[in-house]
């Protein structure tokens, strides 16, 4: 694929991110009753009656948009555990040339409860059957799908190596502006937000320990009277990796894998997955850090079911700060 046609492949993941965006939308403007009705439970996730709105919507979008001469295999949460979706329709996965990774709504919990904006996410990778990982991604986007109060809806999109385009869009008027994409150049924690994931009563405690950990080691606990850094449980990784970009925070990371691990619990729907990470390299075109807990690449397959566990920093000064203190955490603790 050369340059200019990952260029429209990425304006393609956008037009196909408003397209869900409206649809749901204009769902809740009508009065869409029972958003939250539990429609399946899959090996990946719960999926709501609002996750099958957008399901179709994406259907009948690939349906109608997307290049014949581009045949792509979805890997999507949503479908069922044995469904292949191909376009155009019923070509062989072998004969595909591309992968798209979708989570049409991730904070699906914070969207129909009006509570906060959860964000639809895609990615776009050479076929490569089973061996496809995160390290494959070429183009990104992601779409806020925001509150009902809201005016503004972000969108970044990413090309492997030509860094970030993003946007905000004004849902009451109409048009367009350019959106800053800052990362924190923070050196410190001090006076800023920054968090490890634990939005389930399950392990919430040992998560609690693993950062406090973090902060006692990096002599911030306590520190002239203690509350010092501030933590948001943001429950969306999409909306996790737009905090880290656009500045608000200045690490963020997910541990479950590992905690339930130590507990004994499934890791089966309560993890991130890879859809949910599939536009961490947007954050890293914008110049964020998005790694193992390690410090080493992030890896995992293109599927629905892989258990993640990935840290995110807003510079490598931090990241620095960090690594070998949480190293010691985990061990110590998961």
């Amino acid at each position: 694929m050369t340059s200019a046609q990952r260029q429209r492949a990425r304006r393609l993941l956008c037009a196909l991110q408003v397209h869900i965006r409206d649809t749901l939308l204009t769902a809740r403007e009508r009065g869409a009753k029972n958003f939250s009705r539990i429609a399946a439970v899959t090996a990946a996730d719960t999926i709501y009656h609002v996750d099958r709105l957008s399901e179709e919507a994406i259907l009948h979008w690939f349906e109608a948009h997307w290049p014949r001469a581009w045949p792509v295999e979805l890997v999507m949460e949503g479908l069922a555990d044995d469904a292949v979706a191909t376009f155009p329709r019923g070509t062989p996965v072998r004969k595909t040339t591309w992968k798209c990774i979708l989570d049409p709504i991730d904070g699906t919990r914070n969207f129909m409860y009006d509570k906060r904006s959860a964000w639809s996410l895609a990615a776009l990778a050479p076929q490569r059957g089973a061996k496809n990982e995160l390290g494959d991604i070429v183009v990104a986007a992601m779409t806020e799908l925001p509150t009902a109060k809201q005016w503004g809806s972000d969108q970044l999109s990413s090309v492997r190596g030509c860094g970030v385009v993003a946007e905000r869009h004004d849902l009451v008027r109409g048009g367009r502006k350019r959106l800053p994409v800052r990362p924190s150049r923070a050196k410190n924690f001090e006076q800023g937000f920054a968090s490890i994931a634990r939005f389930f009563p399950e392990g919430k405690a040992l998560l609690g320990a693993v950062e406090e950990a973090v902060w006692r080691g990096l002599g911030i606990l306590g520190k002239n009277g203690g509350q010092l850094v501030f933590d948001d449980q943001y429950i969306c990784t999409g909306g996790q990796l737009h905090e880290l970009m656009v500045g608000h925070d200045r690490m963020l990371g997910d541990l479950r894998p590992l905690a339930y691990a130590k507990l004994g619990y499934s890791s089966a729907t309560l993890c991130c997955h890879p859809y949910d990470i599939c536009t961490a390299l947007i954050a890293q075109e914008a110049g964020c850090l998005v790694e193992a807990p390690d410090g080493k690449v992030l890896r995992a397959p293109l599927n629905t079911t892989a258990p993640i566990a990935w840290m995110g920093y807003a510079n490598e000064t931090l990241a620095r700060a960090v690594r070998p203190v949480l190293r010691r955490a985990i061990a110590e603790l998961l």
